[in-house]
């Protein structure tokens, strides 16, 4: 597959052409942004528990270092490759620009089904990928973080393992880790804590307060739906569905969240939960509720689907969970549109809090954590929202004009050398 060849790489040029003409970006500048700077592709040989050698192939992108060093998760999983890859690290790009860190976009992974191997080969595979990366990464380079398919271990065994190559310690130079290897308070549930900060600052747009009498739900149970449900709740609101694989389940006086974790720690799925009515993912979307957080992954809302929604607030906390079609009828409808790159930024936010107090060796409480991420998320949205008013477009379209004007300004004043 060429660099050129993924939906997703194609759908993150159709976004930067479709803001270009918005705005009016500089066609020369336009032109940069439409390639990586660099893209490294790996073999990643190991030697398995049976005594073979296997070698998986990894990758790792980095499209614009134009604010900073570069930025972005690991992922395995087995649909990894060149394009897919590249388009995420413009993605993360846009992202980092939007809400004002001093990061450019990158990503990376490797084509594997890491639930097929053991903990030791895991440990090997990533071993050997960030030995192979090891020339393009760094504190000052490219921090990555976990993504699909890695973990807080993942970052651990990478960390190691740059650090024994610089021959000293060095914790900055992924984010994600453990909390007894520089890990930052607040890290596990930031991406879903953003969300639910956005949520609040959507309601007070359109007059809504978020208490008892606020219903929502969520389509996925995972690491951003978990905390922003539990955040929510805590403000009183009703979260009177949540799903996952199996599909979801309802109950319209509210369900206990905690009651949801522990059935799916001991079920697996949510499917059979006592006292909860069994839902399709079809027919959570259609629920009369006030929010609907979209949680899970890409593609679920499409111009088949969109005109059953009728929620009047819908918080992208997945990566592009509505389609473009599906974003234009359910603005038409009224609802209130919070893009991914601004709901699902709180993860990425917290990672920059981690590379800093790496950096520094001087760690912060939850509570600064939070302060700080509130108060980065506020800007951001604020930004977006006068955006949208400036050039009378939805709120997807001007998160993107927001990131893509920080660019320009960025690339215009370094300039481009040679000249």
């Amino acid at each position: 597959m060429s660099l050129f060849d993924s939906l997703l790489f194609q759908d993150a040029i159709k976004q930067l052409e479709d803001a270009s003409k918005i705005m009016g970006l500089d066609p020369n500048v336009a032109e940069r942004l439409k390639y990586p700077k660099r893209a490294l592709q790996v073999s990643v040989p190991i030697r398995l528990d049976d005594g073979t050698v296997k070698t998986f192939t990894g990758y790792r992108v980095q499209h614009n270092l134009s604010l900073g060093p570069g930025k972005g998760g690991i992922r395995y999983h087995p649909g990894v490759d060149l394009s897919e890859t590249a388009g995420l690290a413009m993605l993360m790009t846009f992202k980092c620009a939007l809400v004002g860190l001093p990061y450019g976009g990158a990503k990376g992974g490797i084509c594997v089904d890491p639930t097929q191997l053991s903990r030791q080969e895991l440990q090997a595979l990533t071993r050997r990928y960030a030995t192979e990366i090891n020339m393009i990464i760094g504190p000052h380079i490219d921090i990555p973080a976990p993504d699909i398919g890695t973990d807080g271990q993942t970052m651990a065994w990478f960390m190691d393992t740059y650090s024994q190559i610089k021959g000293y310690t060095d914790q900055a130079v992924v984010t994600g880790k453990p909390i007894d290897l520089g890990g930052s308070l607040g890290r596990a549930e930031s991406t879903g804590k953003g969300v639910a900060f956005c949520v609040n600052f959507a309601a007070e747009k359109i007059g809504m307060t978020i208490n008892q009498n606020t219903t929502v739900a969520i389509h996925g149970f995972g690491k951003v739906a978990i905390p922003a449900a539990n955040d929510l709740r805590a403000q009183g609101a009703k979260i009177v569905a949540v799903s996952d694989v199996s599909g979801g389940v309802y109950d319209p006086n509210g369900l206990d969240i905690e009651k949801c974790e522990k059935w799916v720690k001991e079920n697996r799925v949510l499917k059979g939960m006592p006292g909860t009515k069994h839902i399709t993912n079809d027919e959570l979307f259609a629920l009369n509720v006030d929010v609907l957080i979209p949680a899970a992954i890409d593609g679920v809302i499409t111009k088949e689907n969109a005109h059953v929604v009728k929620a009047k607030i819908i918080a992208e906390g997945a990566n592009g969970p509505l389609t473009k079609e599906a974003i234009d009828i359910v603005t038409a409808k009224g609802a209130f549109l919070i893009p991914d790159i601004l709901c699902n930024s709180g993860g990425v936010i917290v990672s920059y809090f981690e590379w800093v107090q790496g950096l520094q060796s001087l760690f912060w409480d939850l509570d600064e954590v939070n302060s700080k991420l509130h108060s980065i998320m506020k800007a951001a949205f604020e930004n977006v929202y006068q955006t949208s008013k400036e050039f009378n477009c939805n709120m997807k379209s001007a998160a993107l004009v927001s990131a893509i004007r920080r660019l320009e300004k960025a690339m215009k004043m370094r300039g481009l050398w040679p000249s």
